[in-house]
């Protein structure tokens, strides 16, 4: 007997009735981020490990899955160095390539080796599937999508700005409630400075980014084990715990940082953030009336630490209010990613909409529109070939006119016919057979309130519409 198939944990299948609802989510990010000026690209699903390895950080290393070589891949591998087991250096040798882990190092990669024919600042949003050796558990995911929208080429905070409203508008338009919160990494540095640990920053940074989920007293026990003194733990702690409105933990943490020239540029980029988008009107010098930008809540938390190494300046991160689930999006400033593959100093800053994850949150909130999941508006009856001959025409008709319409392949029993526009939630059926082609008209039947009227082609098509 046959073994049963399966597929690999952290994967899923994805039916019509899924896909359409992620072409609803793939469509509503695509349009919004299409408003701002970005244009679409695609890399391949592999990179080289020489692409891949460095730039996430150890535990994202770690997390990397590998391919390995084509061919004999053991074929210069001694036995020594099998019976050693040592699977990094293994590995570094029968493997050369890598799944991406995310859409961020590969676009770096991508603006590195097409710069010259590239208008700067280069807006790209991007749509594919990501790669993690994760341990899979309720919205996480091992193979997973992503969609990514990056500006490289300019310092400006500004398109810090414009992102942040991107993310207001995407989730407005799912109807989705959110809390948008957002730090920044200059701050973190300048934290690491002023407690007198700045060489621990990623350490530290690694550690607060799990206080939500393992508490203060894990993360101080985690920073002990990373080095970090009772006295420096005890000066973080009520640095992470702030509270209070945007402005009052700004004005705080500034006067935390005084004596930190980077932690201070880290309060002045927010500063000017937050301005803008809360319509403050320092946000510029004009005498317009500003407003707020903003249909969502935006939070700063300074315990929001992002633990990809690649972040330089402000980092966002967003949660859904109504449903418990992790990180739905997030992104940040990486000023000098380019400078791993050859180009120094060419700014980005870029968000990735986790789709996965935003599909679980509308399925939980039942948020999705009940016109984007049906695919077929009409079916047409088979009662023979006579019958279909006379239907053709007037389903290209119907089809010309944008309506999506099929016809059952097969002249079998009408309730077999019934039962398929039922199980697709066809919401109507037209039947045509000998009165119907005698007086050149259709019937056309609603299938939710079982109401069914004759009608020619042309009323056919404009009740359809």
């Amino acid at each position: 007997m046959a073994q049963k198939p399966s597929i690999p944990k952290g994967t899923r299948d994805f039916g019509p009735v899924e896909m359409a609802k992620r072409n609803y989510i793939f469509n509503t990010i695509r349009s919004v981020y299409e408003l701002y000026g970005f244009q679409q690209i695609e890399t391949p699903a592999q990179e080289t490990l020489q692409t891949l390895m460095g730039k996430y950080g150890e535990e994202g290393d770690k997390l990397l899955f590998k391919i390995l070589n084509s061919g004999d891949y053991l074929s210069k591998i001694g036995d020594s160095e099998l019976t050693e087991r040592n699977t990094l250096r293994l590995a570094s040798k029968i493997c050369e390539k890598g799944l991406r882990y995310d859409l961020t190092v590969p676009f770096a990669r991508y603006v590195v080796m097409h710069r010259e024919e590239l208008q700067l600042p280069f807006k790209r949003y991007q749509v594919q599937p990501v790669w993690r050796a994760d341990r899979p558990q309720k919205g996480r995911y091992r193979e997973f999508y992503q969609f990514d929208g990056d500006v490289v080429g300019s310092d400006s905070l500004l398109n810090e700005v414009e992102l942040m409203q991107i993310v207001d508008t995407v989730f407005t338009r799912f109807g989705v409630r959110v809390q948008i919160k957002i730090n920044n990494r200059k701050i973190l540095t300048g934290i690491a400075e002023v407690i007198g640990a700045a060489d621990k920053i990623v350490d530290i940074t690694v550690a607060i980014d799990k206080l939500d989920k393992i508490g203060i007293d894990n993360v101080n026990q985690e920073l002990r084990e990373d080095g970090l003194s009772e006295e420096q733990i005890e000066k973080l702690r009520p640095i992470i715990m702030l509270e209070g409105t945007n402005e009052e933990k700004l004005n705080t943490i500034a006067e935390v940082l005084k004596d930190s020239e980077i932690g201070l540029k880290g309060v002045e980029e927010l500063r000017y953030i937050l301005n803008m988008l809360n319509g403050s009107a320092e946000a510029n010098s004009t005498l317009y009336t500003l407003h707020s930008t903003l249909n969502n809540e935006l939070q700063l938390d300074l315990t929001l630490a992002r633990g990809l190494s690649y972040y330089t300046g402000a980092i966002f991160e967003v949660k859904a209010i109504d449903t418990p689930m992790g990180s739905i999006s997030g992104g940040g400033r990486y000023d000098n990613l380019t400078g791993i593959f050859g180009m120094p100093g060419l700014s980005g800053v870029g968000i990735s909409f986790g789709v996965d994850r935003i599909y679980d949150v509308l399925n939980a909130l039942d948020l999705y529109p009940k016109d984007s999941l049906n695919t077929t508006q009409v079916l047409f009856i088979n009662f023979g070939e006579q019958e279909t001959a006379y239907c053709l025409p007037i389903i290209n008709k119907v089809r010309e006119n944008g309506i999506r319409a099929e016809i059952y392949p097969d002249a079998t029993k009408m309730k077999k016919q019934m039962s398929y526009a039922n199980a697709k939630q066809i919401p109507f059926v037209v039947l045509a057979g000998e009165s119907e082609m005698a007086a050149q008209k259709v019937t056309l039947k609603n299938m939710e309130t079982g109401e069914q009227m004759l009608v020619s082609q042309e009323e056919l098509i404009a009740k359809l519409s």
